[in-house]
């Protein structure tokens, strides 16, 4: 008798788990992944004795079932991706989870707008007869984007501020300007986004509010591999800036991205208004910088977004620069637009 044939009789002799045990370790496991934090002093659960030897094919199965298996199909002719939610490592995202029920509860109805308030810093790039410039251009901004719609029945309001230097590059004259306010004018004359990439909230308010299945959301479409999760990523900052999720869409949201792949912690991150918090970051190599959203380090309100130079090679920029920065000041809500000229 050789070792396989023994220990095919030892297994034959243990009963095989039965349906419900199976349930209820997969219970547990879903559990530990919609909310990884321990609610107490941990105990190792104990195992009935018929099921120590079968217990290791039966949990094969109930972790498959329990690790929130998302089958993205792109095409028609395309091979099908499974993305499996990880276990999150990332501590400020599932902490800003555990504390969405902290902030009062905005509930816009269809017909009204939600106003956003923000200040922002982006790069920008020139070409005149004195040739190549490039600068930093900042603004504070007020948007209204409606209940349910696209961002082409959205309306904008702006205030241009001073800009800053590029890295290695001077301001030139005709990008200092006095500061002025332009607007309010319609914000977008097309929005050509998928279904699937809407922000409004009549829309965001319909998402899984299960991080397994918000998870799946955020790789619709996706591929495998560091660029689809550097997409996936993209996708988070998309439904955080101007946009707004009730909590427990919220909660799912910032559950989801914490399992991200290469999703890290910066305990130090400065937003365009100046506020100082804690971040969760994830580098993007092909381009060269790492994008970071930051959070109020005490009460972990989001406060806005800001993209840091990783490789200085890659984004041809000194290390450590910030290339782009936002700060959410205000959200509130309106029953009607801004009125506009001409309109």
């Amino acid at each position: 008798m050789n070792e396989m044939t023994q220990l095919e009789r030892f297994r034959s002799e243990i009963p095989r788990p039965g349906l419900d045990d199976l349930r209820g370790q997969q219970d547990r496991l879903l559990a530990a992944i919609a909310d990884p934090t321990p609610a107490g002093p941990t105990r190792r659960p104990r195992v009935p004795g018929r099921l120590r030897l079968g217990l290791a094919a039966g949990l094969v199965a109930v972790a498959a079932s329990a690790a929130a298996v998302a089958v993205i199909t792109p095409g028609p002719s395309a091979p099908t991706v499974i993305h499996t939610m990880p276990a999150s490592a990332e501590e400020v995202l599932t902490t800003a989870a555990r504390r969405v029920d902290e902030f009062p509860e905005l509930h816009p109805k269809p017909g009204q707008f939600l106003v956003f308030e923000s200040r922002t810093m982006d790069p920008a790039e020139v070409n005149d007869a004195a040739g190549h410039h490039r600068f930093l251009s900042r603004s504070e901004r007020k948007v209204w984007l409606p209940v349910e719609g696209d961002s082409t029945g959205g309306f904008l309001e702006s205030q241009a501020l001073e800009p800053r230097p590029y890295p290695g590059w001077p301001i030139p004259s005709h990008a200092v300007t006095s500061p002025g306010r332009s607007g309010p004018e319609k914000l977008a004359d097309f929005d050509q986004r998928a279904e699937h990439l809407r922000t409004d909230y009549a829309y965001l308010s319909r998402l899984p509010t299960q991080p397994e299945q918000m998870y799946r959301h955020l790789y619709t479409g996706l591929g495998s591999g560091p660029e689809a999760d550097a997409e996936a990523w993209n996708r988070v900052g998309g439904m955080l800036a101007e946009a707004y999720l009730p909590r427990a869409q919220r909660a799912a949201l910032f559950r989801a991205a914490a399992a991200i792949r290469g999703v890290t912690t910066v305990d130090s991150a400065v937003d365009a208004a100046g506020r100082t918090g804690v971040a969760a970051a994830r580098a993007n190599p092909g381009l060269g910088i790492q994008e970071e959203y930051i959070f109020d380090p005490s009460t972990y309100r989001y406060l806005g977004r800001r993209s840091v130079v990783s490789d200085a090679a890659a984004a041809e920029a000194p290390l450590g620069t910030v290339l782009t920065s936002s700060a959410l000041l205000k959200v509130t809500v309106a029953d009607q637009a801004p009125e506009v000229a001409g309109r």
